[in-house]
């Protein structure tokens, strides 16, 4: 085999070293485009082939990057090769106090245990603030691996290394939050499948909403999606309902279940659970009650006699058999 075949069986497409990397396809050829940091050889002259040493400055790139050096910087300093990494301007290094100081790999979010491959690059691409790389990322977690692992086993496992290194530096990195918590909430939206007109005669739906004064709706919009791809019917209220609008929901609506939301403890109300599962509806002689299914770490400890499901497939598997009961 000559030494030109063997390099070319070692190169790797666009895709496969996006892959990688963890970034989207569009940010290599947007690099290359750029800052010439491309692929020595083009195959055929038009396809991008690319060798070891062709990923080792895009390496060198996405550290720098994820680190906060400018792409333009990061660009000039992976092409000289090995060195010192780029110094930041003395006076942002003066602007940062001895408590928010961290090592030179402050781009890293912090990621906990044995996780899975895409979240490493999904959380680089967050830091990055790379919108484009971030919804392919999250898109293909779910075609790859189905919603409840995409969310438990992806999702999840970002978000909360961005809370965590959002929590440790000082509120630094709050638009990396910002920023993947709407790409996530859209990604779940696209995997919810289109509501389908079901019997006026048949159970209820499972209505869903955080409790009064909790914000976090995204485990709540995961749930969303999982019930419409079991064909389970629900509304969805989101964040921070007021109790009577609740109250009022149920008596409208006749919910096989009712599903509450609390991240915080503060926003737990065991009394305002117990009054909905004690909500009746219905003729005389014939009259129902939704089963409450509480969800979220601010009711650990304190739900007797309801069920709190610790993750989002026990939570699907509870309420498709309380809908198929009811």
């Amino acid at each position: 085999m000559s030494e030109s075949t063997a390099s070319d069986d070692t190169a790797l497409t666009t895709g496969a070293l996006a892959r990688r990397l963890g970034v989207a396809p569009t940010t290599l050829r947007s690099w290359d485009r750029r800052y010439g940091i491309g692929p020595a050889v083009r195959g055929d002259g038009r396809h991008r082939r690319w060798r070891p040493d062709d990923v080792a400055v895009l390496e060198t790139m996405c550290r720098l990057t994820s680190a906060g050096v400018s792409p333009a910087e990061a660009a000039r300093a992976a092409k000289e090769g090995p060195g010192p990494l780029p110094v930041r301007p003395a006076a942002e290094v003066r602007e940062r106090s001895r408590e928010t100081r961290e090592p030179r790999k402050t781009g890293e979010l912090p990621l906990e245990g044995d996780v899975r491959q895409e979240c490493r690059g999904l959380a680089r691409a967050a830091v990055r603030l790379d919108a484009p790389a971030v919804a392919e990322q999250l898109a293909q977690a779910v075609d790859r691996h189905g919603l409840t692992a995409a969310w438990q086993e992806v999702m999840v496992p970002t978000l909360h290394a961005v809370g965590r290194k959002w929590a440790s530096s000082g509120d630094r990195y709050v638009e990396v939050e910002h920023l993947l918590s709407w790409h996530v909430s859209t990604a779940l939206r696209r995997a919810t499948r289109p509501a389908v007109p079901g019997d006026t005669g048949g159970p209820g739906p499972v209505l869903l909403a955080c409790m009064p004064g909790e914000e976090h709706t995204l485990p709540l919009e995961a749930l969303n999606a999982g019930l419409s791809r079991l064909d389970v019917p629900t509304r969805m209220f989101g964040a921070a309902v007021p109790a009577e609008a609740l109250s009022a929901a149920v008596q409208r609506l006749g919910p096989v279940a009712v599903v509450l939301w609390a991240q915080a403890r503060s926003t737990a109300s065991l009394a305002l659970a117990r009054h909905l599962a004690a909500t009746r509806w219905g003729v005389r002689g014939a009259r129902r009650t939704p089963s409450v299914v509480l969800g979220g770490p601010g009711w650990a400890g304190r739900s007797p006699g309801l069920p709190r499901p610790a993750a989002l497939g026990g939570a699907l598997e509870t309420l498709a058999a309380v809908y198929d009961a009811g």
